[in-house]
């Protein structure tokens, strides 16, 4: 538990969350900033800043209760056709609060997001060079 993490006050019971699920690991509230209507977040119980830092255990429990979310969103929500799931991991990543989440975003067809970027075809020598630093 961190001291001044929003997140762990909401774990710990000290800030106020519509939660919508739980596991012995992992929790998931509604976000207080929806992107569209059923936004939520899928937190550890126990402190991590991102992906990178957390136990695999932490992160099984993590995905297992977005991916119960993700088919729960589908069905429940009006109009809802599908889902994003996002981890921002650092400041140039849009991450703000600095213990691991994972976003559960519902898509509804016409719904005002759209993709960061514009996907187009890449140069095939550059996408090997960088595979290779990552192989």
């Amino acid at each position: 538990m961190s001291e001044n993490c929003l997140f762990c006050g909401i774990v710990a019971g000290n800030i106020p969350s519509t939660q919508v699920g739980e596991n012995e690991r992992a929790i998931a509230f509604m976000d207080i900033a929806p992107a569209t209507p059923g936004h939520l977040l899928v937190i550890p119980r126990v402190h991590s800043t991102d992906l990178r830092e957390t136990a695999p255990e932490d992160l099984t429990a993590v995905t297992l209760l977005a991916q119960s979310l993700i088919t729960r969103v589908v069905d429940r929500l009006e109009g809802a056709t599908g889902a994003n799931l996002l981890s921002c991991i650092g400041p140039d990543a849009w991450q703000t609060v600095f213990h691991t989440h994972l976003h559960v975003i519902p898509r509804y067809p016409n719904d005002p997001l759209v993709l960061p970027w514009q996907p187009h075809a890449g140069d095939m020598d550059a996408i090997k060079a960088v595979g290779a630093q990552l192989a």
